[in-house]
């Protein structure tokens, strides 16, 4: 069994996706955006994807520190898990018999978002920690947070933070204040329910707390980086099912 387990653990890392070309390419679509297309195709309807990709150093600070205190406060020191998380959320899910807590760090949410399936199963979660070590091990963390910041989801068919500043506040990603980024920070843990545009009572408690933790955070500094290959999709298109995107793992 043992054997058994190590093939199946080495051929599952054998297939997994090669993460290297994420150094100088700006990915357009992700498997999260596929698996929206997918739902909103069963419901009957199309899905409109507004996604617009912007460098790194066109980010605001305010928006970078405050993903940073709402997702993964210890961004610069673990090497893509927090493991004392992971302890928590496990004993957590043990004693709820379910899966509960998240724990996940900014580098598993971009493995996630860029090639995974929402699936919580411990295959799932396998192949999100492979991929994750491939993410830190092949690019800086600057890079991986770049990419997370241009990919996650920030609302129905919202996309990145630059489509995010733009859909909420009418300004680009680099000119977002400090309530403004803490409030978009907030959404991130349910987008599609936690809306910047009508926020409930929790989203503004949420977005107090990010305001008054926002002070202790540096968010990687914009230093020289690889030229990406830009990409430069249309500001809003209507994205087909059968579109060519990275195959999801479930």
């Amino acid at each position: 069994m043992a054997a058994v387990l190590f093939a199946a653990l080495c051929y599952m890392w054998l297939t997994l996706p090669d993460v290297r070309d994420l150094k100088i390419e700006n990915p357009t679509t992700t498997a999260f955006m596929r698996m929206r297309a997918e739902q909103a195709a069963a419901e009957g309807h199309p899905l409109r994807i507004t996604h617009r990709w912007v460098s790194y150093e066109h980010i605001s600070p305010m928006l970078k520190r405050a993903v940073i205190v709402a997702e993964d406060a210890k961004f610069w020191q673990h090497d893509g898990v927090d493991y004392e998380e992971t302890r928590l959320s496990l004993e957590q899910d043990w004693a709820a018999g379910e899966f509960t807590r998240g724990a996940s760090t900014i580098s598993q949410q971009l493995a996630k978002n860029l090639y995974l399936s929402s699936s919580k199963s411990p295959a799932r979660k396998l192949a999100e920690l492979m991929i994750t070590r491939r993410l830190e091990a092949d690019l800086s963390k600057r890079r991986i947070f770049e990419l997370y910041l241009n990919l996650i989801e920030w609302g129905d068919g919202i996309w990145g933070a630059e489509a995010a500043a733009r859909a909420y506040y009418g300004a680009p990603s680099s000119s977002l204040s400090a309530d403004q980024a803490a409030m978009l920070a907030g959404s991130i843990i349910n987008p599609r329910i936690y809306s910047p545009a009508h926020p409930n009572a929790r989203l503004m408690r949420r977005q107090k707390i990010i305001l008054a933790r926002m002070g202790d955070v540096t968010p990687p500094p914009n230093g020289p980086a690889p030229t990406p290959v830009e990409a430069t999709p249309e500001p809003a298109l209507q994205l087909p099912v059968s579109v060519g995107l990275p195959r999801i793992i479930k």
